[in-house]
């Protein structure tokens, strides 16, 4: 088993002020050297992630070299635009809109998407009913793989929640996906209409888990959060003075009509604890000693270990580069 270090602290950055002068100085080689582009391009959300690499890039390259971009669609909350609008007049970055449901619309992602949420509840009128998938628990470490379940919210208020079978989940998967690979299409129209580098958001656990889509949110051109923890994350957005509603947002998917937390969706832990157990994990920390730090049975930090082994091979397709090696003559 591994020396490292483990504790409750152990992601905790003693340096905040060098980390992010070490992530600034790469971004703007990367733009301006390597990639040889005149500024940067990012997606805006209104979350944590995006607004700590705006506030990094803006600091990289300056904020006159920047643009953001807002894509909203009519499944978004209101709150997402609000936030990124605040804060891109905060760092002084330009932005624009656009609004990508009529893209959407040409793509019938909304139309696939209801049509297998109806195979599952066939009662639901997306005209005003809301919809979501999600996992659900099985318990705190348990070896069990993730169930995921629907959840129709009615216009009365009730909910009527179904077990959600691989097809039907593939289907609403892949409608959705849509949206992730509109946006880096509008990212990329802008960015090369301003000879720019389209910057990525996701942070460590979106890149190593594949909590993305592949040539949607995973088709950047630079990472600058990419080998951050969440907490880290956060630990940044205070250091930068990322705006307190942002940092007090809860995490959402904003993907589908019903409100939805990045936990419920995919990662089944907070993140406090989420980056902890993934910490000991990628260190091979003894389940007995990471129990210990985690207050959970060395059992069940095993069986976290396992799944984490699980999701990362289910993913490594994602985190795979086209293949250029047919040359048989």
């Amino acid at each position: 088993m591994s020396r490292a270090e483990f504790h409750e602290n152990i992601l905790k950055i003693k340096d905040v002020e060098s980390v992010v002068n070490q992530i600034t100085e790469k971004l703007r080689e990367d733009v301006t050297v390597n990639f040889h582009r005149f500024g940067g391009v990012i997606g805006l959300s209104g979350g944590i992630d995006s607004s700590v690499t705006m506030a990094l890039a803006a600091r990289a390259l300056g904020p006159e070299k920047l643009l953001g971009v807002m894509m909203p669609e009519k499944d978004s909350s209101p709150d997402s635009a609000v936030l990124a609008t605040m804060l891109a007049n905060q760092f002084d970055v330009p932005t624009i809109m656009e609004e990508i449901t009529g893209a959407l619309d040409g793509f019938r992602c909304y139309e696939r998407r209801d049509e297998a949420v109806r195979e599952i509840v066939p009662e639901y009128d997306p005209s005003i009913d809301k919809m979501k998938i999600g996992i659900k628990h099985e318990g705190t470490g348990s070896l069990l793989p993730p169930l995921f379940h629907l959840t129709v919210v009615h216009a009365d208020g009730t909910e009527t929640v179904r077990r959600l079978p691989v097809k039907q989940m593939q289907a609403i998967i892949a409608a959705s996906n849509f949206k992730q690979r509109s946006r880096m299409s509008f990212l990329y129209y802008h960015a090369e209409r301003l000879h720019y580098a389209v910057i990525g958001t996701p942070n460590k656990h979106e890149v190593e888990q594949g909590f993305f889509v592949k040539f949607g949110d995973g088709g950047a051109d630079l990472f600058p959060i990419g080998r951050l923890y969440k907490t880290q994350v956060y630990q940044l957005a205070e250091y930068l003075g990322i705006p307190e509603e942002i940092r007090k947002r809860t995490p959402t998917t904003d993907t589908y009509s019903a409100e939805q937390t990045q936990e419920e969706f995919f990662y089944e832990f907070p993140f406090e604890q989420l980056d902890l157990l993934w910490y000991a994990f990628e260190n091979n920390i003894d389940p007995v000693k990471a129990g210990g730090v985690m207050g959970m049975p060395a059992t069940a930090i095993t069986n976290v270990y396992r799944n984490f082994e699980r999701k990362s091979e289910t993913t490594a397709y994602l985190r795979m580069s086209a293949r250029n090696d047919y040359a048989f003559l």
